[in-house]
């Protein structure tokens, strides 16, 4: 993967303003793949970043790229706690409830919408989705918002504004480790 694919998915992420970002990433063989992850763990982990494969098929990977300490405070929300809860999540023990999502998107049918929660979306946003459906949301942005909608807006601008200026940083010459803010 490259600086740039990182940048276009995971900019807000990086910068320290958003919980985690999900990407789908090519590779040409499983050892490269998980060379890639380790390499970007040495380089970003020290800057508070974790990168983890969700799902894995024949030429393809789904990658969350997260802040652990940001999800620890997004999973410390008790709207958060109860979704994940009933849903089997160890809330207690945050790298279990990571592999307890890695588990549920690869055994469940449909997709594990409460993923919004790993991402960092309001937890009443996500409920509004697992109760309401995609069809009866206020407005839609970077998520599906039944919530404060002025808010989301304003989240969704200045995301859509710091992947706007990775992208001129990235193009000028700055390293995916430069741009990572530590947190």
């Amino acid at each position: 993967m490259s600086d740039k694919q990182l940048v276009e998915q995971c900019s807000p992420t990086l910068a320290g303003l958003k919980t985690g970002n999900l990407f789908r990433c090519s590779f040409r063989s499983r050892e490269g793949l998980n060379s890639e992850i380790r390499q970007l763990n040495r380089q970003l982990g020290r800057k508070g970043i974790r990168v983890v494969v969700l799902s894995v098929g024949e030429s393809s990977a789904l990658i969350y790229l997260y802040r652990p300490d940001h999800l620890q405070r997004d999973m410390d929300d008790p709207t958060a706690r109860r979704l994940l809860q009933e849903r089997g999540y160890p809330v207690d023990d945050l790298g279990r409830c990571v592999v307890h999502l890695q588990h549920r998107i690869s055994k469940c049918e449909e997709f594990p919408h409460e993923i919004g929660l790993f991402l960092g979306y309001p937890p009443k946003d996500v409920q509004g989705f697992l109760e309401k459906g995609p069809h009866r949301c206020k407005c839609t942005g970077c998520w599906k918002v039944y919530g404060d909608v002025a808010s989301a807006r304003s989240t969704f601008s200045r995301y859509k504004k710091c992947t706007a200026a990775y992208s001129r940083m990235i193009e000028k010459g700055k390293t995916i480790e430069q741009l990572t803010v530590a947190v």
